[in-house]
């Protein structure tokens, strides 16, 4: 219907053979692809019942299905697209390697690489990157689907792939009774070291208790970035909060006098331990921490001083105060991560960074933070009577005097301010600050600029405040005179007073020494209490001291390194700066990274016309290179791959740098650590000068030739080997076979070139044999090994392809050169057809991209053989192999090409040997392995036949024998097939039927070989499903092939390492052991027994090992003990038929008899059936089903229970044995099977109904007895039927029997539970059953129907009599059931005793009087009494009469007369095993059975 298509846009390439290219976007043809690939595993995993793989894809499908909607859409932004593509392709690379399928590469916009237009060292390193991607995205998936806490190491390995990360808080409240406004700072800090080691997140906060900026109000987030791995090594990191209270001097003046307002005060502090969020123990983003909060002790009393005690302090009493954040750990800088969580970092969330430089600085990452700490002071009181409030107010200034705007941050989350004001500390003389500030100063006016601390008293009233001046001024420069930044560290200032107009005035003090240092370095004295008068300014005693930190990717504190990076400026010094850059510590130039190398190749140009400085710029660069590749710096990798990619502009350098390289490598023995330390430092090297390999590349390989020879440095070796091939890897770059002749074209070419007398073609011939040997082992062996994993489809169908072009090209070489009967080289041919047939088959399934390279091998192939003429037979039978495995690829022309050559290899043996059993034994052989690892299928089945029996009725010798052997093996293919695809059947009864079949198949053609490999892979299926027995009767077969002797044992009988046999003696014996324990398992000892009995045999009188021989007699021991004492379940048997054609051929329209497992019941199996075959019915009859049923194309399961026919071994038979013993034969080893069904002739008489009831009985008999080597067996049958009357006298007997035989167990076992045979009894003698004879008694005891049936009138005598029997029975359960019953069940007995006694009334009036055996004592002879009883049965049986034996043991002998001699005789054979306490009875008995049987 047209409402089910859908067109889609395409555009069509090529003619004749066209193809078809959707114009949609890649991406979505790769994501429909997918989810069509996804859908039928998917699928798959639903049938396999694998639900936790089957919600998994489910949940990936669901997401494709949607992103590729939104895709589609088109309504995405650009950006929000890009990154929406990011995951699509994350997602279904990360499927594929869930599903083991196989890899993706990409390039770095997510696109499928083209491996045609991609080098092979290229792709080689995007299947490295894929996958390691892949493996960490797995284990963030673990991550992300655990609940608890990740693990320290999945941490890590989370985190090792980037070597930045972030935390993010988040300040959900501050809950502090202020009372004023106040300034939150939030930084990390390390309390080992007792120092900050980020910036500050500043948050204002109002008198209110709300945030200042209304604005931020349930937005106040902050990242602190650029941590790292030392970071991680941290012993601890806390997360501290100062609050800064902005107001008055003191809380608590309320005076009226006008207070000073705005200053800032200490108020308290919060810490938190957050090492272990930090190092990944704890992650929970959505937990909100409670940081609770301390007070200062007094307003004097330091902040710093108060976050020790926090932290040292156990607990801390926060009365309810202080600080709720929720924080969380994030991968990457913060690029990356606004990238990755943009639900949680946008650009509104402040970034305080590390105080430090992060472990990589990215090109264009500019920084110019210089971070000042204000540490502490000391100031003299002067004419106060207290110490002064001191506030230090800093700003920065230019040498001008002018003040620079905007650039100190107090914290991340505020603006730049003018000037920062400290935290006053009330009358205190020497106060600790403690505080630090950023300062970002534009990169050009840093040269200019220093920073000034002015000092200040501050009064708490205002009036007094407005006339405190500034009484003193430090400041320092920010630019040295050597012009490096100021050092890191701390600077003890001069403190200068004079008026203060004047200390305005930077004029008056720039020229004067800022620091004590420097004044010492000037001749004048710091120590003493003198002070020093400096034009208008005076040195007071005073104090203060700064720390500075500077963080700039522009401003050195190194001499070497500025003087390298303002080279211009000083071209005198330019070699001495060079040679001292190699000094320079590693962390400092890599810092500079980029503006080192834009100095070194600078300098390289702007001296192109010499060469003065070529040496020095190419060792310094070697030197940075070397440093990134050292361990400690090797993060910084990605740096120098962006510098090459999108900064490096030196295009001329590349001919520089070949020339000092080239000079290396000249005078190598010269210079052997530069050109060492070169080599080490090729790789980018090479990348630098690109466009160099004219002069480079036949440098670069006579020195890898030198070193691999040597076997020198080879993973060097090969790592610039791919450099050199990558760099190739161009369109202007002509592709030959350079590799292979800067190996093999210097001897060739010497040989030739030099003259040599004694040269031949015959030795330049060895040389070319040789080396196509080493290339065809080398091919082998990359065959062999998987070099690749088996999920880089791509690499590995690239390798084909190389090896394709490579055996081209030797096919005409062998036949031009190595095909004559001079030259011919057996172990060349061969190795040239292995390697071929190995690339030919070793992929089943290959990338479209190169078509079916397998076929174009095969025909290479088939023309070789077909060239050998003569040396053919030298190839039989060692290529039939893998020939077949050629000739089994799946495409139909190959397959005509090649399977002819099988004939053609029959012919040529039988050439030669005038039979071809070595062809057909390998063959055979071959196939059955082929076909079960997937090879091979229907098609090849019917060309094979075709192709073959057409070319064998065309030979005169083959035609007849060729056609015998093309259908031997179209049937073993059928069977292997049949085996293959019922293999991958989750259901092992139908892969035990095949295996069967198949086995059955060796055997009839007597390979033994591949019989015993069958026979082991259905004892091992036996094993799965813990059928011991059948496991052991299937190891059995084998253990018969084998003779107890000392011949050698073939190869092929001791298919398991598990043997270890030297004759066929010792292994049979170690059979023997395995099975007896399988029995021993299956609890089928009397199987055991017998075994053990033949093993005894040996041992005792072949072997004479009499420890095993006493072993073995204990085992039996044991197991005869077991017959006796442990209670075995019986199984029942299933009939199971299976109608019509939608069955298997194996199964279809056939019945088989099942023995269900212990206490498995019929409506068990039907529901496994069922379950195997979810689309059939279930028969709700009986009956044969009709022709219609079987040729339907349904299927239809009849299941139903079948009674075994007991088989009675002839030991056992007319003999007094054990219920224990007989019972094991019910069940086990029997092939009939039973099956009554009721069928009514004539019409149905409602007085009457049991008097036109026949019973169908069914016979079932299978071809081997159960248990066997299968649990089942197919079936044949015969119907026979039973007549009403004889159906009655059946029930009788079977009731009286049940009667009879749970009385006995009563007597045998006092402990017996009472309620089943109270339910026994009550079904009986209930007058509203009346026996269930009441029926019989309408039916069969009336004259009309003795009238019409005359015939039977015996068999209603009989029927009597069995009714009559029932009473005395009856009688000893109703007496043992009143002596067992309790009290609270003894209405019930009485009833049941009432009931009894109107029924024995009855009968015995209409059917006689019948009387049991009364044993004087029961407890003193139940043995004898047992005995008796088995008598009674067996004679009952035996005549269809009853026994009656009298109280005084007299036997009244009558009936025997009635019946013949042989009945008499098993009678006489059963009353000999009685022990009777009379001599005179036995007399009586032996005379009267004498004379009955005239003296016999």
């Amino acid at each position: 219907p047209a409402c089910y298509i859908h067109l889609k846009e395409a555009t069509v390439e090529g003619s004749g053979l066209e193809t078809v290219i959707p114009t949609e976007l890649p991406l979505i043809q790769e994501v429909t692809t997918t989810l069509r690939e996804w859908a039928t595993i998917w699928r798959d995993l639903y049938v396999g019942d694998k639900r936790e793989m089957f919600n998994s894809v489910r949940d990936m499908i669901y997401d494709l299905i949607e992103w590729r909607s939104q895709i589609l859409s088109g309504t995405l932004p650009q950006d929000e697209l890009t990154e929406l593509k990011q995951k699509v392709t994350s997602k279904i690379d990360y499927g594929n390697k869930y599903l083991d399928l196989d890899l993706v590469v990409r390039d770095k916009d997510g696109n499928i690489l083209d491996p045609e237009l991609t080098s092979t060292i290229s792709l080689f390193r995007a299947h490295e990157a894929a996958s390691k991607q892949i493996e960490d995205r797995i284990q963030e998936e673990k991550v992300n689907s655990s609940k608890r806490a990740p693990d320290y190491n999945i941490f890590i390995h989370l985190f090792a792939s980037t070597p930045a990360f972030a935390l993010f808080v988040t300040l959900k409240n501050v809950v502090c009774k202020i009372g004023e406004d106040a300034e939150v700072l939030m930084s990390l800090y390390d309390p080992v070291e007792s120092k900050f080691i980020s910036e500050n997140y500043l948050v204002k906060w109002s008198s209110s208790g709300l945030v200042k900026d209304i604005d931020q109000l349930h937005n106040l987030r902050a990242v602190f970035t650029d941590l790292g791995s030392e970071d991680l090594k941290r012993e601890k990191i806390s997360f501290v909060c100062q609050i800064v209270r902005v107001g008055r001097m003191e809380l608590r003046d309320n005076n009226t006098k006008k207070l000073t307002s705005g200053l800032r005060r200490p108020f308290g502090v919060a810490v938190m331990d957050v090492t272990d969020i930090i190092t990944g123990k704890m992650d929970d983003e959505d937990k909100q921490h409670f940081i609770p909060f301390q007070p200062v002790a007094g307003e004097n009393d330091f902040l710093q001083t108060v976050i020790n005690k926090v932290i040292t302090a156990k607990e801390v009493n926060h009365k309810g105060q202080g600080l709720w954040v929720t924080l969380k750990l994030l991968p990457g800088d913060i690029h990356q991560i606004r990238k990755d969580f943009p639900h949680l970092v946008d650009r509104s969330t402040a970034v305080a960074r590390k105080m430090g430089f992060p472990e990589i600085i990215m090109p264009g990452d500019v920084r110019n933070d210089i971070y000042v700490t204000l540490v502490q002071g000391d100031f003299d009181k002067g004419s106060k009577t207290t110490p002064k409030n001191v506030e230090v107010t800093m700003s920065v200034y230019d040498e001008d005097g002018k003040k620079l705007e905007n650039v100190i941050f107090p914290g991340a989350g505020d603006d730049g301010i003018n000037e920062y004001k400290s935290v006053i500390y009330y009358q205190v003389k020497q106060p600790r600050w403690f505080e630090t500030i950023k300062v970002a100063i534009p990169i050009e006016d840093v040269n200019r600029s220093h920073l000034r601390f002015t000092f200040r008293h501050r009064s708490s009233q205002d009036s007094k405040d407005k006339s405190e001046k500034i009484f003193a001024l430090s400041f320092v420069k920010l630019m040295r005179y050597d012009g490096t930044t100021l050092r890191d560290g701390e600077h003890d200032l001069i403190v200068y007073k004079a008026e203060a107009k004047k200390l305005e005035d930077s004029s008056l003090y720039l020229n004067l020494p800022s620091t004590k240092l420097e004044l010492e370095e000037k001749g004048y004295s710091t120590t003493g209490k003198s002070t020093h008068n400096l034009g208008t300014c005076i040195i007071s005693k005073d104090s203060f001291q700064i720390s500075t930190l500077v963080c700039s990717t522009k401003l050195t504190q190194n001499v070497d390194l500025l003087g390298l990076l303002k080279w211009r400026s000083n071209t005198s010094l330019l070699q001495q700066n060079l040679c001292q850059l190699m000094k320079v510590e590693g962390g400092e130039v890599v810092k500079f990274l980029q503006d080192t190398l834009d100095a070194l190749f600078n300098i390289m140009m702007e001296n192109s016309d010499s060469d003065t400085f070529d040496t020095l710029v190419f060792d310094a660069l070697v030197f940075i290179i070397g440093l990134i590749a050292d361990r400690k710096f090797q993060h910084f990798n990605p740096v120098l791959e962006t510098y090459i990619r999108k900064h490096f502009s030196a295009t001329l350098a590349y001919t520089k740098l070949t020339k000092v390289l080239k000079n290396y490598v000249d005078n190598a023995e010269k210079l052997t650590e530069q050109l060492l330390k070169a080599m080490k430092a090729l790789e980018y090297i090479f990348k630098f000068i690109v466009h160099c390999r004219e002069i480079l590349l036949p440098l670069m390989t006579d020195q890898l030739k030198f070193h691999l020879e040597k076997r020198e440095e080879p993973k060097a070796c090969c790592q610039l080997l791919s450099d050199i091939l990558e760099v190739l890897y161009r369109k202007d770059v002509v592709r030959s076979t350079t590799l292979c002749f800067m190996y093999f074209h210097i001897p060739l070419g010497q040989t030739v070139q030099e003259g040599d007398p004694g040269f031949s073609f015959r030795k330049l011939l060895s040389l070319l044999q040789d080396f196509l040997m080493e290339t065809f082992i080398m091919f082998k062996d990359l065959i062999g090994k998987n070099v690749y994993p088996s999920d880089w489809i791509i690499m590995n169908m690239m390798q084909n392809k190389v090896f394709l072009r490579a055996i081209n090209q030797y096919a005409a070489v062998l036949n031009k050169k190595f095909l004559d009967q001079t030259n011919f080289e057996l172990q060349l041919q061969s190795s040239y057809y292995y390697k071929q047939y190995g690339r030919s088959c070793i992929f089943p399934c290959l990338y479209f991209r190169y078509q079916d390279m397998r076929r174009q091998i095969g025909f290479e192939i088939r023309d070789m053989w077909y060239n050998l003429g003569p040396h053919k037979i030298r190839f039989i039978p060692e290529m039939v192999g893998p020939i077949l495995e050629m000739t089994l690829v799946p495409e139909i022309e190959l397959r005509k090409a090649t399977i002819p050559i099988f004939f053609d290899m029959m012919q040529c043996e039988f050439h030669f040997t005038c039979s071809f059993q070595r062809f057909e034994n390998e063959i055979i052989t071959k196939l059955d392995h082929e076909v079960e690892g997937g090879r091979g299928d229907e098609q090849y089945k019917v060309l094979f036949q075709k192709i073959l029996l057409e070319h064998c009725r065309k030979h005169k010798y083959l035609a007849r024998t060729g056609e015998t052997f093309v259908t031997l093996v179209v049937r073993l293919l059928e069977r292997l097939l049949d085996y293959r695809t019922i293999m991958h059947d989750e259901n092992k009864e139908n892969r035990m039927s095949c295996t069967v079949n198949v086995l059955n198949f060796y055997k009839e053609i007597d390979r033994e070989e591949m019989y015993i490999r069958y026979l082991y892979k259905l004892c091992d299926l036996h094993k799965e499903c813990d059928n011991y027995t059948e496991a052991a009767y299937t190891l059995l077969l084998h253990a018969k092939l084998l003779k107890w002797s000392d011949e050698p044992c073939a190869a092929h009988l001791t298919q398991r390492d598990g043997y270890q046999a030297i004759t066929e003696g010792q292994l049979k014996d170690q059979l023997y052991q395995q099975i007896i324990n399988y029995f021993d398992k299956g609890k089928m000892w009397e199987e055991a027994i017998i075994l053990g009995k033949e093993l005894a045999e040996q041992y005792e009188n072949e072997m004479f090992d009499f420890e095993q021989l006493s072993a073995s007699l204990r085992k039996q021991a044991q197991f005869y003990e077991n017959i006796v004492k442990v209670i075995r379940p019986k199984p029942d048997y299933f009939a199971v038929g299976y109608y019509g054609t939608g069955f298997p051929s194996f199964l279809r329209n056939k019945m088989f008899i099942y023995r269900g497992k212990e206490y498995e019941r019929r409506e068990d199996i039907e529901a496994r059936l069922l379950t195997q075959f979810p689309n059939a019915e279930k028969m709700k009859t009986t009956t044969p089903p009709s022709e219609d049923t079987k040729s339907s194309s349904g299927q239809y399961i009849q299941c139903f229970t079948v009674k075994p026919i007991l088989d009675l071994p002839a030991k056992f038979q007319n003999k007094p044995v054990s219920e224990q013993i007989v019972s094991f034969y019910t069940v086990n080893e029997v092939h009939k099977f039973q099956y009554p069904r009721p069928v009514r002739k004539g019409e149905k008489d409602p007085d009457n109904e049991f008097a036109n009831m026949w019973i169908e009985r069914t016979t079932y008999s299978t071809a081997y007895k159960l248990p066997g080597i299968l649990r089942w067996f197919e079936v044949k049958s015969v119907s026979t039927e039973i007549s009403p009357l004889e159906n009655a006298m059946e029930t009788m007997q079977l009731t009286n029997e049940k009667i009879s035989s749970m009385v006995q167990r009563h007597l045998n076992d006092p402990n017996l539970p009472i309620n089943p045979l109270s339910m026994v009894l009550n079904g009986i003698v209930d007058p509203a059953v009346m026996g269930g004879f009441t029926n019989y008694e309408k039916a069969f005891f009336n004259d009309k129907y003795m009238l019409e049936h005359p015939e039977d009138l015996e068999k209603i005598e009989k029927l009597k009599d069995l009714i009559a029997w029932q009473i005395p029975h009856l009688a000893e359960g109703v007496r043992i059931h009143g002596e067992k019953v309790t009290e609270a069940l003894r209405p019930f007995h009485d009833r049941l005793e009432a009931c009894f006694k109107q029924l024995r009334e009855k009968v015995e009036k209409q059917y006689g009087v019948k009387t049991l055996v009364r044993a004087f004592s029961y407890d003193k002879n139940l043995r004898k009494l047992y005995i008796i009883q088995i008598f009674y049965d067996t004679i009952s049986r035996l005549s269809s009469a009853a026994l009656t034996l009298e109280e005084d043991w007299c036997l009244p002998f009558s009936f025997l007369l009635s019946h013949q001699i042989p009945k008499a005789r098993a009678v006489l054979t059963l009353l000999n095993k009685i022990e009777m306490d009379t001599e005179s009875y036995t007399t009586e008995v032996l005379d009267e059975l004498g004379r009955h049987c005239n003296g016999k």
